[in-house]
């Protein structure tokens, strides 16, 4: 049975920062790209950060510079670094695992940034 369990999230002050984390269950990680996307309340799910199994990572335009993905293969581990957040950062952060055709997501973790 395949798990991805987030955490990390909550209430942060702008400028502030948090760390998100998603482990992993039921899968060979290290074969499987890993994402970071959100959605906030009316708005469509968008990607904020993809670390492919090799190769380079992939940010939205709004977090670059802000946000760091990294992942540890042996504790079958994606981590979202959220630094300098605002308000507009405010949504349900997911992760998801993909390999080909194949994902997996996560229930979602609230993230609020607000004064």
């Amino acid at each position: 049975q395949v798990q991805l369990v987030e955490s990390g999230g909550g209430l942060v002050q702008p400028g502030g920062s948090l760390r998100l984390s998603c482990a992993a269950s039921g899968i060979i990680f290290r074969l499987y790209a890993m994402g970071w996307y959100r959605q906030a309340p009316g708005k469509q799910c968008e990607l904020v950060a993809v670390m492919p199994s090799g190769g380079s990572t992939n940010y939205a335009d709004s977090v670059k510079g802000r946000f760091t993905i990294s992942r540890d293969n042996a504790n079958n581990t994606v981590y979202l670094q959220m630094n300098s957040l605002k308000p507009e950062d405010t949504a349900v952060y997911f992760c998801k695992a993909q390999k080909f055709s194949t994902a997996y997501w996560g229930q979602g973790t609230q993230v609020t940034v607000s004064s």
